[in-house]
Protein backbone atom coordinates (compact mmCIF):
# COMPACT_ATOMS: atom_id res chain seq x y z
CA UNK A 1 0.00 0.00 0.00
CA UNK A 2 2.86 2.06 0.61
CA UNK A 3 4.02 1.63 -2.62
CA UNK A 4 1.33 2.49 -4.31
CA UNK A 5 1.03 5.83 -2.57
CA UNK A 6 4.68 6.43 -3.45
CA UNK A 7 4.07 6.52 -7.29
CA UNK A 8 1.04 7.85 -7.28
CA UNK A 9 2.32 11.17 -7.92
CA UNK A 10 3.96 9.83 -11.00
CA UNK A 11 1.03 8.39 -12.68
CA UNK A 12 -0.93 11.65 -12.06
CA UNK A 13 1.45 13.52 -13.60
CA UNK A 14 1.49 11.27 -16.82
CA UNK A 15 -1.88 11.22 -16.81
CA UNK A 16 -2.30 15.32 -16.58
CA UNK A 17 -0.03 15.91 -19.40
CA UNK A 18 -1.86 13.02 -21.04
CA UNK A 19 -4.79 14.74 -20.98
CA UNK A 20 -2.92 18.45 -21.42
CA UNK A 21 -1.68 17.02 -24.65
CA UNK A 22 -5.22 15.81 -25.97
CA UNK A 23 -6.81 19.54 -25.23
CA UNK A 24 -4.05 21.16 -26.43
CA UNK A 25 -3.91 19.40 -30.20
CA UNK A 26 -8.00 18.79 -30.16
CA UNK A 27 -8.31 22.56 -29.26
CA UNK A 28 -5.10 24.92 -30.57
CA UNK A 29 -7.46 28.30 -30.53
CA UNK A 30 -8.05 28.17 -26.84
CA UNK A 31 -4.94 26.65 -25.07
CA UNK A 32 -2.76 29.34 -24.07
CA UNK A 33 0.49 27.39 -22.32
CA UNK A 34 2.61 24.75 -23.96
CA UNK A 35 2.64 22.32 -20.59
CA UNK A 36 0.32 22.43 -17.46
CA UNK A 37 1.67 25.07 -14.41
CA UNK A 38 4.29 24.49 -12.30
CA UNK A 39 4.34 24.16 -8.57
CA UNK A 40 6.18 27.81 -8.61
CA UNK A 41 3.82 29.58 -10.57
CA UNK A 42 1.03 27.75 -8.35
CA UNK A 43 2.27 29.21 -5.65
CA UNK A 44 2.15 32.80 -6.83
CA UNK A 45 -1.49 32.49 -8.19
CA UNK A 46 -2.58 30.73 -4.95
CA UNK A 47 -0.92 33.60 -2.84
CA UNK A 48 -4.23 35.14 -2.24
CA UNK A 49 -6.33 31.93 -1.45
CA UNK A 50 -7.39 32.30 2.82
CA UNK A 51 -5.86 29.90 4.94
CA UNK A 52 -7.18 31.02 8.35
CA UNK A 53 -10.85 30.85 7.53
CA UNK A 54 -13.73 28.86 5.83
CA UNK A 55 -13.46 30.51 2.62
CA UNK A 56 -14.96 29.92 -1.63
CA UNK A 57 -12.28 30.09 -4.04
CA UNK A 58 -13.27 29.81 -7.59
CA UNK A 59 -11.11 28.62 -10.42
CA UNK A 60 -11.35 29.77 -13.63
CA UNK A 61 -9.56 27.30 -16.73
CA UNK A 62 -8.32 24.28 -14.27
CA UNK A 63 -6.89 22.75 -17.06
CA UNK A 64 -5.08 19.19 -15.85
CA UNK A 65 -5.94 20.39 -11.78
CA UNK A 66 -2.30 21.16 -11.10
CA UNK A 67 -3.17 25.01 -9.71
CA UNK A 68 -6.18 23.28 -7.85
CA UNK A 69 -3.71 21.37 -5.81
CA UNK A 70 -2.28 24.16 -4.77
CA UNK A 71 -5.60 26.25 -3.73
CA UNK A 72 -6.84 22.94 -1.56
CA UNK A 73 -3.41 22.66 0.20
CA UNK A 74 -3.91 26.21 1.36
CA UNK A 75 -8.03 26.05 2.40
CA UNK A 76 -8.82 25.95 5.48
CA UNK A 77 -11.36 23.32 6.90
CA UNK A 78 -15.00 24.34 6.05
CA UNK A 79 -14.19 26.03 2.55
CA UNK A 80 -15.59 25.12 -0.70
CA UNK A 81 -13.33 24.98 -4.23
CA UNK A 82 -15.02 25.33 -7.10
CA UNK A 83 -13.66 25.43 -10.88
CA UNK A 84 -15.08 26.00 -14.04
CA UNK A 85 -13.96 24.85 -17.27
CA UNK A 86 -15.18 24.53 -20.69
CA UNK A 87 -13.55 21.66 -22.45
CA UNK A 88 -15.92 18.17 -21.87
CA UNK A 89 -12.50 16.30 -22.24
CA UNK A 90 -10.79 18.28 -19.42
CA UNK A 91 -13.86 17.87 -17.29
CA UNK A 92 -13.68 14.19 -17.53
CA UNK A 93 -10.31 13.93 -16.76
CA UNK A 94 -10.69 16.72 -13.60
CA UNK A 95 -13.35 14.49 -12.62
CA UNK A 96 -11.52 11.68 -12.34
CA UNK A 97 -7.74 12.69 -11.35
CA UNK A 98 -9.39 15.20 -9.04
CA UNK A 99 -12.64 13.70 -7.11
CA UNK A 100 -12.99 16.20 -4.73
CA UNK A 101 -12.99 18.88 -6.65
CA UNK A 102 -16.33 20.79 -7.76
CA UNK A 103 -16.31 21.63 -11.37
CA UNK A 104 -18.29 23.01 -13.35
CA UNK A 105 -18.42 22.53 -17.18
CA UNK A 106 -19.18 26.26 -18.32
CA UNK A 107 -18.31 29.45 -19.98
CA UNK A 108 -16.61 31.97 -17.48
CA UNK A 109 -18.12 35.02 -18.96
CA UNK A 110 -21.33 33.28 -17.49
CA UNK A 111 -19.96 32.70 -13.87
CA UNK A 112 -22.30 34.17 -12.20
CA UNK A 113 -25.37 32.30 -13.24
CA UNK A 114 -22.92 28.92 -12.56
CA UNK A 115 -22.11 29.62 -9.00
CA UNK A 116 -25.81 30.42 -8.60
CA UNK A 117 -26.68 27.10 -10.12
CA UNK A 118 -24.25 25.91 -7.14
CA UNK A 119 -25.89 28.16 -4.17
CA UNK A 120 -22.96 30.46 -3.95
CA UNK A 121 -23.37 33.88 -4.83
CA UNK A 122 -19.60 35.40 -3.73
CA UNK A 123 -16.29 34.16 -3.79
CA UNK A 124 -13.87 35.22 -1.41
CA UNK A 125 -10.52 34.18 -4.30
CA UNK A 126 -10.44 33.96 -7.66
CA UNK A 127 -7.88 32.48 -9.47
CA UNK A 128 -7.47 31.74 -13.37
CA UNK A 129 -5.14 30.66 -16.14
CA UNK A 130 -7.64 31.73 -19.01
CA UNK A 131 -5.25 32.82 -21.78
CA UNK A 132 -6.96 35.66 -22.24
CA UNK A 133 -4.54 36.64 -25.11
CA UNK A 134 -6.89 34.01 -27.09
CA UNK A 135 -9.97 35.77 -26.41
CA UNK A 136 -11.43 38.89 -28.25
CA UNK A 137 -11.30 41.79 -26.22
CA UNK A 138 -15.29 41.69 -25.48
CA UNK A 139 -15.27 38.74 -24.00
CA UNK A 140 -12.33 39.72 -22.18
CA UNK A 141 -14.45 42.78 -20.56
CA UNK A 142 -17.22 40.23 -20.31
CA UNK A 143 -15.19 37.52 -18.25
CA UNK A 144 -13.89 40.62 -16.20
CA UNK A 145 -16.86 41.97 -15.36
CA UNK A 146 -18.40 38.56 -14.14
CA UNK A 147 -15.26 38.24 -11.83
CA UNK A 148 -16.15 41.47 -10.43
CA UNK A 149 -19.91 40.88 -9.69
CA UNK A 150 -18.98 37.70 -7.92
CA UNK A 151 -15.61 38.46 -5.84
CA UNK A 152 -16.59 39.72 -2.17
CA UNK A 153 -15.10 43.29 -1.51
CA UNK A 154 -12.39 41.92 0.53
CA UNK A 155 -11.60 39.47 -2.05
CA UNK A 156 -8.73 39.29 -4.38
CA UNK A 157 -8.41 38.27 -8.21
CA UNK A 158 -5.32 36.49 -10.16
CA UNK A 159 -4.23 35.80 -13.30
CA UNK A 160 -1.53 34.65 -15.18
CA UNK A 161 0.58 36.27 -18.45
CA UNK A 162 3.56 34.84 -19.61
CA UNK A 163 7.10 36.70 -20.17
CA UNK A 164 7.31 36.76 -24.05
CA UNK A 165 3.76 38.60 -24.07
CA UNK A 166 4.06 41.07 -21.78
CA UNK A 167 5.20 43.75 -24.42
CA UNK A 168 2.74 42.85 -26.94
CA UNK A 169 0.19 45.50 -27.54
CA UNK A 170 -2.72 43.04 -27.05
CA UNK A 171 -1.12 42.34 -23.58
CA UNK A 172 -0.44 45.82 -22.64
CA UNK A 173 -4.37 46.71 -23.96
CA UNK A 174 -5.51 43.85 -21.59
CA UNK A 175 -3.68 45.48 -18.43
CA UNK A 176 -5.59 48.57 -19.18
CA UNK A 177 -8.73 46.46 -19.00
CA UNK A 178 -7.74 44.90 -15.41
CA UNK A 179 -6.83 48.46 -13.73
CA UNK A 180 -9.71 49.90 -15.45
CA UNK A 181 -11.88 46.60 -13.68
CA UNK A 182 -9.90 46.99 -9.97
CA UNK A 183 -9.12 49.44 -8.43
CA UNK A 184 -5.81 48.01 -7.57
CA UNK A 185 -3.29 45.61 -9.95
CA UNK A 186 -0.12 44.63 -8.95
CA UNK A 187 2.68 42.11 -10.72
CA UNK A 188 4.15 39.93 -8.96
CA UNK A 189 7.58 37.49 -10.06
CA UNK A 190 8.74 37.06 -12.81
CA UNK A 191 8.00 33.26 -11.61
CA UNK A 192 11.31 32.02 -14.50
CA UNK A 193 10.48 28.22 -12.73
CA UNK A 194 7.28 27.71 -15.23
CA UNK A 195 7.25 26.62 -18.94
CA UNK A 196 6.89 29.67 -20.43
CA UNK A 197 8.32 31.55 -17.63
CA UNK A 198 5.35 33.98 -16.27
CA UNK A 199 4.21 36.71 -14.56
CA UNK A 200 1.27 37.04 -11.17
CA UNK A 201 -1.53 39.80 -11.82
CA UNK A 202 -2.85 40.10 -8.39
CA UNK A 203 -5.99 42.10 -8.54
CA UNK A 204 -8.47 43.87 -5.57
CA UNK A 205 -11.96 46.12 -5.10
CA UNK A 206 -13.77 45.67 -8.68
CA UNK A 207 -14.71 48.92 -9.59
CA UNK A 208 -18.30 49.50 -9.90
CA UNK A 209 -19.38 45.86 -8.55
CA UNK A 210 -21.15 46.14 -4.71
Amino acid sequence: MNETVQHRPGRDAASDLRAFAAVALRRQGVVGAVAPSSPALARALTAVVPTTAAAVVVELGPGTGAISEAIRRRLAPGSRQVAVEIDPGMVTHLNRARPWLDVIQGDAARLGALLAARGIDRADAVVSTLPWSLFPEDRQEAVLGEIGRVLRPSGAFTTVTYLHAVPLARARRFRGRLRAAFDEVLTTGPVWRNVPPGLAYVCRRPVGHV
